[in-house]
């Protein structure tokens, strides 16, 4: 298993199935619910993941996708995790359609951070346990655990 510690349990969001329609309504969803809890802006969130997406799909594979991107205004890394009620289109390589998705940002300067956590990110979310245990979580809490601590035994 991966390590994600360098990723903060309270910097962490999740909102659990979601009834979202669209990959640019998940990257909305997602920056709003950062900006909330995290007090970052959500416009220059939201357009910083439409930015980044336009240089390629960040699907992952096996119904997940990891929009991430850098922000000047954020401290430590954040996260904020995703599932969807139903899977949506997300241009994948394996033509599946996602419905994990975990939008990371990371600070300007944090370049070898940002890799590891995305490298973690991407491990961890290749454990069909996890994702299983993803999809069938009904709270924030247990999805976070499911992510951050892996299956349980």
């Amino acid at each position: 298993m991966s390590d994600l510690s360098q990723l903060k349990h309270e910097r962490v969001l999740a909102l659990c199935n979601q009834a979202i329609q669209s990959k640019k309504r998940v990257f909305e969803r997602a920056a709003e619910a950062m900006s909330a809890e995290l007090d970052l802006d959500a416009e220059s969130i939201y357009r910083a993941l439409l930015a980044r997406e336009k240089l390629g799909s960040t699907a992952v594979g096996e119904g997940v996708a990891i929009p991430h991107s850098r922000d000047d205004h954020c401290g430590d890394a954040a996260g904020c995790l995703i599932t969807l009620e139903e899977p949506i289109d997300f241009a994948a390589a394996d033509g599946k359609a996602v419905d994990i998705v975990f939008v990371l940002l990371v600070p300007a300067e944090a370049t070898q951070n940002h890799l590891n956590i995305l490298a973690g990110l991407a491990t961890a979310l290749s454990n069909s346990d996890i994702r299983s245990t993803l999809r069938d979580a009904k709270t924030a809490e247990q999805a976070k655990w499911a992510l951050l601590r892996g299956p349980q035994p």
